[in-house]
C-alpha cells in the first residue's frame, strides 16, 4: 500500500475503507448514466410509436387541382409524302396535310367539317407551294381550277367523319394522306396539268383532347360521304 496518500489508513478490521466507498461511487456514476441513456432511447421510441388513440377528419376537407387550357391544332399542306391517286378532270386524287397538336396531352381526331363546293384550290408550278400558276385560280371569276374538297356540298362547315380515328401525340405531329378526298371539275382548265394545290382552308376540326396511343406517322385515310 505504498502507493496510497499518506492520510488514508486502515480501519481496526483491517479493511480499506476509503478505496471501497471511491470503487462504490464509480459504479453508482456508471450506472446513473447507462439508465439515463436507456431512458433516452425508450423516450425515442414512444415519440413515434401508433397509439390507441384515434384522430378523425374534419367535414369538408380537401385539397386543389387546375386543369390546363388546350390549345387548337394547325392543319398544313405538306408534300412528303406524295400523293399516290392524282387528279385529273372529272376524278378525284389525294390530299397530303400535317396536323400538328401543341397540347401537352395526346388529341383525337375523328373529322373535318369543309367549306362549300364552290371554294376552289389554287394551282402552284412547285410542292412548296410559292409559284401561282396562271390560269389556274381559286378566284372565281379568273379561270378557277375547279379543285374542291370532295363531298363537301354547296352548304359552308358540313361535317364529314374521317374512316379511322386519328391520335396525334402530345406536342407532336401527325402527316395523313386523305385517300380521294379532293376532286377536279371536268371543265378544269388546261393550265391546272401537272399542277399543285392549296387546298381551300378547312372550317373546323372534330377532336378531343386525352386519349390512347398516337397514331403512327405519316398514315393514310380518309372521309367517304
Amino acid at each position: 500500500m505504498s502507493n496510497l496518500p499518506r492520510w488514508f489508513s486502515r480501519n481496526s478490521q483491517g479493511s480499506d475503507a476509503w478505496y471501497t466507498a471511491a470503487r462504490h461511487g464509480r459504479r453508482a456514476r456508471k450506472l446513473k448514466v447507462a439508465a439515463t441513456v436507456s431512458g433516452i432511447a425508450i423516450t425515442a421510441v414512444a415519440a413515434y410509436a401508433a397509439t390507441n388513440w384515434t384522430v378523425g377528419l374534419n367535414s369538408g376537407s380537401s385539397g386543389q387541382g387546375q386543369s390546363q387550357s388546350v390549345q387548337n391544332l394547325t392543319v398544313a399542306a405538306v408534300a412528303s409524302p406524295s400523293a399516290g391517286n392524282l387528279l385529273y378532270p372529272g376524278g378525284t386524287g389525294d390530299v397530303v396535310l400535317k396536323i400538328t397538336n401543341p397540347n401537352a396531352e395526346s388529341v383525337t381526331v375523328t373529322g373535318f367539317s369543309l367549306p362549300a363546293n364552290t371554294k376552289y384550290a389554287a394551282g402552284y408550278s412547285d410542292s412548296a407551294l410559292t409559284t401561282p400558276v396562271a390560269g389556274c385560280t381559286a378566284d372565281l371569276g379568273s379561270a378557277p381550277s375547279l379543285v374542291a374538297w370532295n363531298y363537301a356540298t354547296s352548304t359552308s362547315g358540313t361535317a364529314h367523319v374521317l374512316s379511322s380515328a386519328l391520335v396525334v401525340g402530345a406536342n407532336a405531329s401527325l402527316t395523313v394522306t386523305l385517300t380521294n378526298d379532293a376532286s377536279m371539275g371536268t371543265s378544269s382548265p388546261s393550265a391546272c396539268e401537272n399542277t399543285y394545290f392549296q387546298m381551300p382552308a378547312l372550317t373546323a376540326i372534330a377532336a378531343t383532347a386525352g386519349a390512347g396511343t398516337a397514331t403512327t406517322s405519316p398514315t393514310t385515310d380518309a372521309w367517304t360521304s
